[in-house]
């Protein structure tokens, strides 16, 4: 058995090759790649990313006659699961998925492995009969029934003796760093990291309960409850301690909020978190918001807007001077609109100069600022300093008092385009915003060219997106249903983690743009009511419209537009 297995294993890139998975030159670089005889080619052809693994367990199964297996399908046998040494289901990665009267059948990624075969039939005493998993459906199952960092909390369980608990009241050079920097901890925090990162989290919320510690991702701007092991609440100190050494945090302070924040680099590339800290009845509460840099720019034709309104924000971009407004709560996308802005208008012929807090994205050919409140630099004072550096476009991170309005405002008056964000709900309440921060009507009136408000709905995910007839009692009054209209919505996939059919976003906007009936009701001081009332007959389509027409094109659910997006007459 032993003999045929190592030659299955050693012949696999020349059976990929035959089946056309791999090329010559593809089977040449793994060979070039082993550093031994017992380094596996089929192993090196996937690391190397030259091979899927599904591929590579098709042509082990038909050699060996090991079935195949879809574990996301598979009744997976959790009382057998949780009876298995931590080692064989985390380390060797065995599942098992149907058992009988003397044998056990078991997922698994490495037909090979017959030391880890062997060991789960001495404990059970029953034959084990191997079939083949993807090696990322059995984590996925680990995860489901272990929990992220399951096999360290394992492990920090085993070793408790040698642990110490973080008792409540320490000194700065106490136990709470000793215990943050063991190494166990440290690979906990760093898979809980990891794991939202693979999510494609946005946030990582802790919070800690009297008999509980959850940990959740907001994942396509919806928060999912992620599975952890129910002793994690035994390191819920070590575990935040962690997290404030690395935000440069004075971990003995629990009584007061901190924010800051921390780098790694995951995937080939550099991710920021920016962490705040609460003080909660049960413990500290820590969300860490996840800002990969590098991340891709999206260009405008790409965010989801109609043709439209496409067209006319282009116009309104390429003004001379004037202010551009991007409202919407946070985590709606404004800055990615703001950065798809400028990075249409981006040339050699303009100065670009942005302050930020924090630089999200990094573009060529602007001048980008950091703020830095702790010595001094905040959004005004960075704004009063541009203007010494001649710039033709300026973008605030945010306008979010009067000082920084007030000289965003002059530098439109000047000569200059600037672009911000605001937090409102709709396009029609950011002059009232600005009003209420203070500043004269008129100059609202005489430097604002444009508001564009924005939400982000969930897409259906495109592999299990499916048409359906709804029902008309069961749809908002607003929604514009016709006799016979079909819908679609997502029927739960492997690739969209069953979230139910939702994969990615899209955007949904609305887009004021300054008249002259408008720009005299904010001399006014005219209610939010009467300039959506006089903006809609100027032709104003607002947010819940756009989603609902976004809806009607396949694009996502009726019941994410109602779910981010309120009813306007």
């Amino acid at each position: 058995m032993a003999g045929s297995v190592g030659s299955v294993a050693v012949n696999v890139g020349e059976l990929l090759l035959k089946k056309g998975k791999i090329t010559a030159s593809n089977l040449e670089e793994a060979m070039a790649s082993r550093k031994g005889p017992t380094d596996r080619v089929d192993r090196i052809l996937v690391n190397l990313g030259l091979v899927d693994e599904r591929d590579v367990l098709e042509v082990l199964g038909e050699q060996l006659s090991i079935p195949l297996v879809d574990l996301s399908a598979a009744e997976i046998d959790v009382e057998m699961l949780r009876a298995m040494p931590n080692k064989l289901v985390h380390r060797r990665g065995l599942i098992p998925i149907e058992r009988t009267s003397d044998t056990l059948k078991v997922a698994t990624s490495d037909p090979f492995d017959m030391y880890a075969f062997d060991e789960l039939r001495m404990m059970t005493g029953l034959k084990v009969e191997p079939v083949l998993a993807v090696r990322e459906e059995i984590d996925r199952v680990i995860k489901k029934y272990y929990g992220v960092g399951g096999d360290t909390i394992g492990e920090m369980i085993d070793d408790e003796d040698e642990v110490e608990i973080i008792s409540d009241s320490v000194d700065e050079n106490g136990d709470d760093i000793a215990m943050a920097q063991e190494a166990s901890v440290v690979k906990l925090v760093s898979e809980i990291l990891e794991e939202a990162i693979n999510e494609r989290a946005s946030d990582i919320h802790i919070e800690p309960y009297e008999h509980d510690l959850k940990i959740r991702y907001r994942v396509d701007g919806v928060l999912h409850n992620t599975n952890v092991p129910p002793q994690i609440r035994r390191f819920q100190n070590a575990i935040i301690s962690r997290i404030k050494i690395l935000a440069n945090m004075n971990i003995a302070e629990k009584r007061l909020p901190q924010d800051g924040g921390f780098k790694v680099k995951a995937k080939g590339r550099e991710i920021d978190f920016r962490v705040s800290v609460i003080p909660t009845a049960f413990g500290e509460g820590v969300v860490l918001r996840i800002l990969d840099k590098q991340m891709s720019l999206v260009d405008l034709d790409m965010l989801g807007m109609g043709q439209k309104l496409l067209v006319r924000f282009n116009h309104l971009i390429a003004q001379p001077h004037g202010i551009v407004l991007v409202t919407g709560p946070t985590g709606s996308g404004k800055t990615t609109t703001l950065y798809a802005a400028l990075k249409k208008i981006v040339s050699d012929e303009i100065k670009i100069l942005t302050v930020e807090d924090p630089v999200e994205y990094m573009l060529e050919g602007v001048n980008q600022v950091q703020v830095r409140r702790k010595i001094g630099l905040d959004f005004a004072s960075a704004l009063r300093s541009f203007l010494r550096h001649d710039p033709d476009v300026i973008l605030v991170g945010e306008i979010r008092d009067i000082e920084t309005a007030e000289v965003a405002i002059n530098a439109s008056l000047t000569g200059h385009l600037v672009f911000s964000t605001l937090h409102t709900n709709d396009s029609v309440t950011a002059p009232t915003r600005l009003l209420d921060m203070g500043i004269e009507p008129f100059l609202i009136s005489s430097s604002v060219e444009g508001v564009l408000a924005q939400r982000l709905v969930r897409r259906i995910c495109r592999e299990c997106k499916e048409e359906y007839e709804p029902d008309p009692a069961a749809l908002p009054p607003d929604f514009p249903y016709e006799p016979g209209m079909k819908l679609h919505r997502g029927a739960g996939c492997r690739k969209c983690a069953n979230t139910p059919g939702y994969s990615g976003r899209v955007g949904i906007y609305e887009l004021l743009l300054m008249n002259e009936e408008l720009r005299e009701l904010i001399v006014q001081r005219a209610s939010s009511g009467k300039l959506l009332e006089v903006a809609r007959r100027h032709g104003l389509t607002v947010l819940r419209e756009d989603g609902f027409d976004k809806a009607v094109a396949g694009e996502t659910t009726v019941e994410e537009v109602v779910r981010v997006t309120r009813e306007q007459s």
